[in-house]
């Protein structure tokens, strides 16, 4: 069963309303039920992806490089400085 409602419209838009339900030769509710309709499907839409999404993984096997352990924060200090200084070494060559 329809429900009743009241819908505040500015007046143009409340006559652009009219001429266009008259025009398809149908009432002003049905062409707002469309409109609502067609607003919440356009948001599931939304929701949903079209189509699934394909993120770049990683392929690369890994782990620690040899000589450190996690356990000893000065053996990481000392590996990142000398990565930083080799860095810097070929930046001025």
């Amino acid at each position: 069963m329809a429900k009743r409602t009241t819908v505040r419209l500015p007046p143009e838009v409340m006559a652009r309303a009219k001429r266009k339900a008259a025009a398809e030769g149908r009432t002003v509710a049905s062409l707002i039920e469309d409109g609502i309709l067609r607003v919440l499907d356009d948001d599931r839409k939304a929701a949903r992806p079209s189509k699934r999404l394909r993120l770049p993984v990683s392929r690369a096997s890994g782990g620690l490089l040899p000589g450190i352990d996690l356990t000893r924060y000065s053996d990481y200090l000392e590996a990142e400085d000398r990565d930083n200084a080799e860095r810097l070494r070929k930046a001025f060559k």
